[in-house]
């Protein structure tokens, strides 16, 4: 979770009231004040709140949450008469751009500092390290409408941020800090993702570093913002939350016509909710118009219906309500959690583990016994990772995701081991050696079964380390195991092995491919088994 710094005397100017109160009541809207200063409070709030990440929204959410100002926050957005056009080359890249003109702009330190802190964390939370959804934020007087985001040569050389000479952008990739620090999202794209204006003049090379001529400074009277990213959701997200946060500051919006399309909108979702579910649910009792008064203390709009139902007017920077039981949680939060009664459940029952868990917990007995670390990689995946970079054919049975809202997403895991060495790939600065695995459940076919798997990487890790490994492992679980020749194409032909129980095979080891380290950027040896262990159950 993010932790973000905020400036105590501006926080107040906000919010309109002191900071002993502002702190007292932070943790009654579910964050933690981390640290407290004389000049700035650290609060650690959760990812699903992204408006949170500033003064700004947490001085909106406060005063709502005080009674100091409810209900809806209203934004007047009129067309800024610009426009922004989008290479149809970009489609294979970086398709999707979020724009906005933000006007009346009055910066003082206090206020850049949180506009760049609110741009990072929303980088995190939203953007998945700027591969999601990058931001880009600049001086408006400096450039000339109308703007272009192009599919340009990595050979194109502008100034960038920090720096006052020109650069290509493939030497900014390896020599300016946020170029090293990002290059991995595009370093291996034909093009680069570049914006532009009318002049030609470099606005941002997105998801990289804006250029130097568009800094924004306190003389800074009027910001072109842009949002670049492969998924159209989120990149209006964080259009949403930067404007909304602007308007705190005293700024006014307009929109742009991205082609065709005026953004954004900033305009307010709507949903009719049932007050007897939400006092079912929170275990409170309460009627629709201390619903209505709830809700809008939590800055939502808010209209009985009749006795049972209010119609709920979400504000646009609100992406975490998706669910009627979202809002059953906000009115929860503004009710109090320390107001709900107590009570014991009406069923008694007696847990035991699962079966799956008892082996999943001797499996971590007996890694771990053998210094292994465990790891916990997620369920989610990609073919990629899965079957292309570990050169295996790709598994009909996998099972797909229908939306997936990340290219690095796109199927529930077949194998466990594809996880791992995507694992050591990201830990590829660590020392060596690094002994790790994983349990955990796989699909195939619709059904669910327990797998592991591990891997050893150092100089010397080979055949005859893994097969010792395997052969511990069997005879602590219990497996009375032959082993045959293997064809797997993930492991080195004639130092590779399948490993069979009663006559079924249940899992392979070896030395991993040389392929597949270049695949994963692995520079030393890798011995790594996988074993099926639905025949414990």
């Amino acid at each position: 979770m993010p932790v973000v710094k905020l400036n105590n005397t501006y926080l107040e100017r906000l919010t309109k009231t002191d900071i002993k109160t502002i702190r007292d009541n932070l943790p009654m809207m579910g964050s933690e004040v981390e640290r407290e200063e004389a000049d700035q409070t650290d609060v650690q709030f959760f990812p699903n709140r992204p408006d949170l990440y500033s003064a700004e929204g947490t001085a909106r959410a406060m005063r709502g949450y005080l009674g100091i100002e409810t209900g809806l926050p209203t934004y007047s957005v009129k067309p800024s008469g610009m426009k922004f056009s989008v290479d149809p080359k970009l489609k294979s890249i970086r398709p999707y751009l979020g724009s906005a003109v933000i006007r009346n702009v009055k910066m003082d330190n206090a206020m850049i500092e949180s506009l760049m802190g609110l741009q990072e964390s929303l980088h995190w939370a939203v953007g998945r390290g700027r591969k999601k959804v990058a931001i880009g934020v600049h001086d408006l007087d400096t450039i000339t409408a109308p703007f272009s985001y192009i599919a340009a040569e990595r050979s194109t050389s502008f100034v960038p941020l920090d720096y006052s000479e020109p650069m290509s952008m493939d030497r900014i990739l390896a020599e300016h800090p946020k170029g090293k620090a990002y290059a991995k999202i595009v370093e291996d794209l034909p093009l680069f993702p570049l914006i532009l204006d009318a002049k030609g003049n470099v606005c941002s090379f997105p998801p990289i570093i804006n250029g130097e001529l568009t800094r924004v400074t306190e003389a800074t009277k009027n910001i072109l913002l842009d949002v670049t990213g492969i998924e159209p959701r989120a990149v209006m997200v964080a259009v949403n939350i930067i404007c909304a946060a602007m308007v705190e500051m005293g700024a006014t919006i307009e929109s742009v016509d991205v082609e065709g399309t005026a953004v954004p909108t900033l305009a307010p979702a709507e949903r009719t909710v049932s007050v007897s579910e939400c006092n079912a649910l929170v275990g409170i009792s309460i009627d629709a118009k201390e619903m209505k008064a709830l809700l809008e203390r939590m800055r939502f709009g808010a209209e009985v219906v009749d006795a049972d139902h209010v119609r709920v007017t979400i504000p646009c920077y609100r992406a975490d309500i998706m669910h009627d039981h979202d809002i059953y949680e906000d009115a929860a939060i503004a009710y109090g959690y320390d107001k709900i009664p107590a009570s014991l459940p009406p069923t008694f029952t007696v847990g035991k583990p699962h079966p799956v868990q008892e082996i999943y917990s001797l499996v971590r007995s007996v890694m771990i016994g053998m210094s292994y670390t465990e790891n916990t990689p997620f369920t989610l995946t990609s073919g990629k990772v899965s079957y292309e970079m570990m050169k295996r054919p790709e598994n009909p049975a996998a099972l797909h995701v229908l939306h997936p809202i990340s290219e690095d997403q796109t199927i529930i895991r077949t194998d466990i081991l594809p996880m791992l060495m995507d694992s050591l790939s990201l830990n590829r600065s660590r020392e060596l050696p690094q002994k790790i695995f994983a349990c955990g459940d796989v699909v195939e076919n619709l059904v669910t079964y327990p797998k592991m798997a591990a891997a050893s990487i150092h100089n010397a890790a080979d055949f005859s380390e893994i097969y010792a490994v395997v052969d511990s492992f069997c005879r602590m679980m219990s497996l009375t195991y032959v082993v045959r020749e293997s064809s797997d194409p993930a492991f080195l032909d004639g130092r590779r092995g399948d490993v069979y129980v009663d006559g079924k095979k249940i899992g392979m080891f070896g030395e991993v491919s040389p392929d597949v380290l270049v695949a994963f950027g692995l520079e030393h040896p890798v011995a790594a088994f996988e074993m099926d262990l639905s025949g414990l159950l």
